[in-house]
């Protein structure tokens, strides 16, 4: 994404001209005095969406201070409102700020209902927020420069255990500075089951593979744990499960649905008692893209 240019030298002297004292700027902007300073130097930066706030609190306009060359994308406009991305969730009416996240990656677009009240949370136009959607999925209009083409990147192997799944979505759902703690993690686990469920030092063991989950998680029920991670990550407690579950539950589901409704049919000679042909090819098809790491239907839309 085009960034906005930021100096630290240049903070330093507009904050100088604005009669503001590095403790003074600290407090408007809830940051301790160390920080301004070490932004001053160029030892650290703002986050993208602190500039705003930043502008404001020296008295200017924010294209003004920190202008971006080029058009915004979806984080662009984030950070521009001054939103960090752990909010986003509750300006579409969610919990999960996972939607916009995605969005912002060029993962998944947007839900269409989504749009009206984040382009009112950023304060632009929904045709506005649409075009940078479009950018951060590499469209670009006409009069638009479009970015270099790069190799693609060979893809990443898909998460196998629990404590890569974990690993996976804190890496690739959070920002460094947002990601939970392990206590965060157990908190939020424990509340859904409302029990005791887990302690920190399981949760550590579950995130980094320290012990067999097998071992960490003794008389733990697995569906309480998954929905306590659903609730923490936004994503389906599904995603936690093994494949080897996943599969016998995609069968067994099959399976029921077939005979439940009477539909069974003659399968390699069998009378009424196995799936046709056609379902099993089917089942099997689906068997073989979950050992592959993939669950059918849960790609990018």
């Amino acid at each position: 994404m085009p960034a906005r240019r930021f100096d630290g030298h240049d903070l330093r002297r507009m904050r100088r001209a604005a009669e503001r004292t590095q403790a003074e700027l600290a407090d408007a902007l809830g940051v301790k005095r160390p920080t301004i300073a070490k932004w001053e130097s160029g030892e650290t930066f703002p986050e993208p969406d602190r500039l705003p706030a930043l502008a404001a609190a020296l008295g200017g306009g924010l294209d003004e201070l920190f202008p971006r060359d080029g058009e915004p994308d979806l984080a662009d406009l984030r950070c521009d409102a001054g939103y960090p991305q752990n909010r986003t969730g509750e300006l579409i009416g969610t919990k999960s700020h996972i939607p916009v996240s995605n969005a912002e990656r060029g993962v998944r677009r947007l839900d269409p209902g989504y749009v009206p009240s984040l382009a009112q949370a950023y304060r632009v136009g929904e045709a506005q927020l649409l075009a940078a959607q479009d950018r951060s999925f590499g469209v670009f209009t006409p009069s638009e420069p479009a970015a270099p083409a790069a190799p693609a990147p060979a893809p990443a192997p898909a998460p196998q255990t629990l404590a890569e799944k974990i690993t996976y979505l804190l890496e690739h759902t959070f920002s460094p500075a947002e990601r939970p703690s392990d206590a965060a993690i157990c908190a939020t686990v424990n509340a859904k089951a409302a029990r005791q469920l887990l302690g920190e030092e399981q949760v550590r063991a579950l995130r980094t593979g320290a012990r067999p989950p097998a071992e960490v998680l003794a008389g733990v029920p697995e569906s309480l744990l998954y929905e306590g991670l659903s609730e923490v990550f936004g994503v389906s407690p599904l995603f936690f499960q093994s494949n080897e579950q996943v599969e016998r539950q995609v069968v067994e589901g099959i399976r029921l649905m077939v005979h439940g409704t009477g539909l069974a049919l003659a399968a390699r000679g069998d009378q009424g008692e196995g799936l046709s042909a056609q379902a099993m090819a089917k089942i099997n098809e689906l068997v073989a893209a979950l050992r592959r790491g993939h669950i059918p239907g849960n790609g990018p839309k």
